[in-house]
């Protein structure tokens, strides 16, 4: 007796024997115990997961007669029945499955609808199964339509797609959908238990796992790769062996790798890395390996009392929730998000070895500073201060705050800056904080406060009045030169930081010192109206513009032979490109002489096809292609004229008058590149 295959041995009979898809067996099991039938379903779900299994039970469930011939409909097919063992056999004329990947023309499905017409000879219900709906044409989608909407009462339709995004939502909206998810690995391990028990097959539970991650959710994959693990184990599944069958990396190494960033040791993380290539193990497996065991990492960060609920047989649960205290959870993150698009790059490199040492090391070299130092080094380098203006005064206390005040930033608008003018912000003196420069000094009774009652408020409002004096003293608009007009701006004023104790004992404050360095110099552009007639100016083309044009009698001649070529689309790609950049030096009868800027472009096999396409038009039978200086090519004829028609439109437009009206009395204003020619 031949052998048969544990997928097939054990493809479940029942809807009782059916593992993971317990949404779909309770949705059928009650329609059926009710009599609630719908006359279309569609399974979809992935390869392996039990779509076609689904439908052989249901259509026994429909037709089954009971072991003594006067059942009806039951949720719990009887399976001694001969409607029940011809469907398992594959021999009941009343269920028909068909193949549309191989089936998927409208004459296949006319035919199978020609049998609609008829009733079931042998069973309670005909049953039409389509595997991979979604394979049919569009022509086979509409044939089935109507029938498929308003079958016959003894007719049940039934659809599996791996992909229902091809299936059309006409055919979708006729038939109850049912979603068959990927199995969980644990689930597949059970289930692989259950079978290698009854199979008298010794396993290795770590084995087990290998093939249940493996399997990736399709139980009939799982079974085939068990089928294959014992063969190659010679009636026997053990966690080495199935390891070098699968190709997968030891988790040892896996787990040495995410100790190795955690520390930061990256010779470590080299040296595994060397191994992997000397073992031959698989670089994706190993990126794949690591993105499962820092997702167990991060879980285990987030929930850390899942740690007492882990599953006691499985030896890697200690050292997951290890490493999860030695890593921070940003960096598992961060490492778990390199590993994931990592995978991505390993096709890109030229050694996949070495594209995995460097995503591994990308996560040293963003790993984020652990030290206060570190900290403080980046935290300086974020600041906008230059070291020497946020420099202390010798007297003021290290930790007093600066209050800077604001400087108004000129808007990039249609006007052009004026000249940057020098300002000299003058000292203040503390407590009194008059700019003895910047306006005369107030009386004692409008005096701003003393440092030691001085708060943010007053301190900013001390540097607005500063502001507002500067501002009467000189305004601009009253200077002969607008762009040289003085602007004044107020110095930084430092507020020392008052402990409790001396608020309640008072202590006078020495008064603070200017630094001992002069202040530096700071550039402000000022802000100037254009003239009220500059709005009118026509603005500047964005663009950029063409290249050198010297017009030759030779030129003339190639910029209509390569015209009528792409015309005729006798040359295309880069040999039309060839012939847009090049410039006829020289021609007789038979021979023409190019010149081209790149040597890029002079290609044998774009040179011959362009030689090839000159003969066919009747011009010269052998071409030579020189690289030189090109002054004229058909390329900088069409730019220059393109350019010369884009200069017209603009000039018809800026002298419309109703737009010269719309911008002189509305301010209106023409967007750089909107205008198009025709």
């Amino acid at each position: 007796m031949s052998y048969l295959v544990l997928a097939r041995k054990y493809r479940p009979k029942t809807f009782s024997e059916m593992v993971g898809q317990e949404h779909v067996v309770q949705a059928l099991s009650n329609a059926l115990t009710q009599q609630r039938l719908h006359h279309a379903y569609l399974f979809t779900g992935t390869r392996g997961v039990g779509k076609t299994t689904v439908s052989r039970i249901l259509a026994k469930s429909l037709n089954c007669q009971g072991p003594d011939g006067q059942g009806g409909i039951t949720a719990t097919p009887c399976g001694v029945c001969p409607a029940c063992t011809d469907i398992d056999s594959g021999r009941f004329p009343d269920y028909t499955e068909l193949d549309a990947a191989s089936n998927r023309g409208v004459d296949e499905v006319q035919g199978l609808l020609e049998q609609a017409v008829y009733k079931p000879v042998q069973g309670r219900f005909k049953v039409f199964m389509i595997d991979e709906v979604h394979m049919l044409t569009n022509t086979a989608f509409n044939a089935m339509l109507k029938t498929l909407e308003e079958p016959p009462e003894y007719l049940k339709f039934v659809l599996a797609t791996t992909d229902p995004q091809k299936v059309p939502v006409t055919v979708l909206s006729r038939c109850l959908q049912f979603n068959l998810r990927p199995m969980a690995p644990e689930t597949v391990l059970e289930h692989l238990t259950r079978v290698l028990a009854a199979e008298n097959v010794p396993a290795e539970p770590q084995a087990l796992r290998l093939l249940a991650r493996a399997a990736r959710g399709s139980m009939r994959d799982a079974l085939s790769l068990t089928d294959q693990a014992i063969a190659f184990g010679s009636g026997q599944l053990q966690e080495a062996a199935v390891r070098q069958m699968l190709g997968s990396v030891d988790r040892s190494h896996v787990f040495r790798l995410i100790d190795a960033l955690a520390q930061g040791d990256g010779r470590t993380v080299v040296e595994t890395a060397d191994t992997l290539r000397i073992n031959g193990l698989s670089a994706a497996s190993t990126l794949e390996d690591m993105s499962a065991v820092l997702q167990r990492m991060a879980v285990l960060q987030a929930v850390p009392q899942m740690a007492a609920a882990a599953d006691a047989s499985d030896p890697e649960a200690a050292e997951v929730a290890r490493l999860s205290a030695a890593l921070p959870a940003d960096e598992t993150q961060l490492l778990y998000s390199i590993c994931l698009h990592g995978r991505a790059d390993l096709g890109l490199a030229p050694d996949e070895y070495a594209a995995l040492t460097m995503v591994l090391l990308r996560l040293l070299a963003f790993k984020p500073a652990a030290s206060e130092g570190g900290a403080a080094a980046s935290a300086e380098k974020k600041t906008l201060t230059r070291p020497e203006a946020a420099a202390p005064s010798a007297h003021a206390p290290a930790d007093t705050p600066v209050v800077q005040a604001p400087q108004a930033v000129p808007a990039a608008a249609d006007r052009a800056p004026a000249p940057p003018v020098s300002v000299h912000p003058a000292p203040v003196e503390a407590p009194a904080m008059d700019c003895a420069t910047a306006a005369p000094a107030r009386p004692a009774a409008s005096a701003a406060p003393t440092r030691a009652q001085a708060t943010p408020d007053d301190v900013n409002q001390a540097v607005q009045e500063a502001l507002d004096a500067g501002d009467r003293e000189s305004p601009p608009w009253e200077a002969g030169d607008t762009a040289q007009a003085p602007v004044r701006a107020a110095a930084p004023v430092r507020l020392p930081v008052r402990s409790p104790e001396d608020l309640r004992q008072k202590t006078p404050l020495a008064p603070a010192h200017t630094a001992q360095t002069a202040p530096e110099t700071v550039a402000i552009p000022v802000r100037t109206a254009p003239e009220p007639g500059a709005r009118l100016q026509p603005l500047p083309s964005a663009a950029p513009a063409p290249a050198r044009l010297v017009r030759t009698e030779e030129g003339d001649v190639w910029h209509a032979t390569v015209q009528q070529l792409i015309a005729q689309e006798a040359i295309t790609a880069l040999v039309r490109e060839l012939a847009l950049q090049s410039q006829l030096v020289a021609r007789d009868p038979d021979h023409w002489l190019l010149r081209v800027e790149r040597e890029s472009l002079n290609q044998p096999t774009a040179r011959e096809r362009l030689r090839a396409a000159l003969e066919a038009a009747g011009h010269a039978r052998q071409i030579s292609v020189e690289v030189g200086v090109v002054i004229d090519s058909p390329a900088r004829r069409n730019a220059h004229a393109a350019a010369e028609r884009q200069r017209v439109a603009e000039e018809i437009v800026h002298n419309d008058p109703y737009v010269q009206q719309l911008m002189r009395d509305f301010g209106a204003k023409i967007v750089p590149g909107s205008i198009k020619p025709a």
